[in-house]
């Protein structure tokens, strides 16, 4: 053998060796950090052969019956950590919320919003726009006595029209803009068609699922639509905030959009945050969350009453004995215990977010024994937190 031949098969030998090295110390350090167990995954689409692509939750409930309540999935090319149960997702969320705190960058939605809003930001914009919003909704009344004004409202509105979707949204709206739609108006009705239709495109299992890791098959499915009623309904609630611009008045804030405006115009560290683009993707984000959410949840009940007609005869004879035909009152509630119970159950057996919004990590966490390394996304499947 020439020195050149003897060369080369040293050199094949070196890498060989260090390869196995790297492997051996591959393996090794993830048997030290314990991570996540998994079902084990097929090159390319990882572990998306096992799914219900139409009922995801399904799979994850089997999965987490077998691997127990911390353990990951390979979707593509992208690893996901799967947490269910209460105390494990208490754990997470609750006792160490800021380690589970970030979202991770999901290709559409980053489409979307640019990170900018609330839902889907980043970060200290993130922490920024989620103080603001939670003070500024607490100002306008949720979750406070001020609040059933509006609703007292709109549900004399809602005896002339039944449409639970409709009232839902203008409370929504009267908050953020400062003013209520007739039922009928056109520009109502098309905000609540943009927001539909995205809700449904933008949550089919398939996708979700996926987590765009086929950018390709993503984009012809629902990414053009997407981002096209993104623009039309971002252009209407810029009209708004202009023309709200004009006649602002910081001692009679009539919006949510009143109380950024003023904000906008402060010096304040906070201020480079209060920009145009975190404006109308915050706006498009509550009223996206708070439609959907309650108008579920009030569909939910419809449906459990159809099904268990002797509750819901329970239910109409407590509200005729203590409400009459009056407007619901919040001192009601302490009134009808019966009726009280069965919201709480319907918001327990509703399935409104059966894939709930993906996490990622912000540090190295430990969880239930188990290594997460920071910047791994983590799903959060309801139906299986709460089985």
């Amino acid at each position: 053998m020439d020195w050149s031949s003897s060369t080369t098969v040293g050199l094949v030998f070196v890498m060989t060796f260090l390869i196995i090295l790297k492997i051996g110390s591959f393996l090794n350090s993830n048997r030290r950090k314990n991570l996540p167990p998994g079902p084990r995954a097929l090159p390319i689409i990882g572990n998306l052969h096992l799914f219900d692509l139409k009922r995801p939750y399904r799979t994850y409930l089997q999965l987490s019956k077998e691997y127990g309540p911390v353990y990951s999935v390979q979707m593509g090319q992208r690893k996901i950590v799967v947490l269910s149960g209460y105390e494990t997702v208490k754990e997470a969320l609750v006792n160490q919320a800021d380690a589970f705190a970030e979202r991770p960058k999901i290709p559409i939605f980053e489409d979307l919003t640019k990170g900018y809003g609330l839902v889907f930001a980043h970060g200290e914009n993130w922490k920024v726009m989620r103080r603001f919003t939670l003070t500024t909704l607490r100002d306008f009344g949720m979750g406070k006595r001020a609040i059933e004004d509006r609703i007292v409202e709109e549900y004399g509105y809602l005896l002339d029209t039944i449409g639970s979707q409709e009232a839902v949204a203008n409370i929504i709206v009267s908050i953020l803009l400062g003013k209520r739609f007739d039922y009928k108006d056109s520009r109502f009705i098309r905000l609540l068609q943009l927001t539909n239709e995205s809700v449904r495109l933008a949550g089919k299992p398939l996708v979700t699922v996926m987590l765009n890791n086929f950018m390709l098959l993503f984009y012809w499915m629902a990414n053009k639509t997407l981002l096209k009623n993104k623009d039309e309904f971002h252009a209407y609630v810029k009209v708004t905030f202009i023309e709200h611009l004009k006649t602002l008045d910081k001692n009679d804030l009539r919006s949510f959009i009143d109380a950024f405006l003023v904000k906008q115009q402060e010096k304040s560290t906070s201020n480079g945050y209060f920009h145009n683009d975190n404006l109308l993707s915050l706006v498009s984000n509550l009223f996206t969350a708070g439609l959907e959410t309650i108008s579920s949840t009030l569909n939910w009940s419809l449906l459990l009453m159809l099904k268990y007609p002797e509750i819901q005869r329970k239910v109409q004879e407590e509200i005729e004995q203590v409400i009459g035909s009056n407007p619901p009152r919040i001192e009601h509630r302490t009134q009808m215990p019966y009726t009280d119970a069965v919201i709480h159950e319907v918001q327990r057996f509703a399935s409104i977010l059966p894939l709930d919004l993906p996490h990622e990590t912000t540090t190295d966490v430990i969880l239930k024994d188990y290594f997460i390394p920071k910047g791994l996304p983590l799903s959060f499947p309801q139906r299986v937190m709460f089985t």
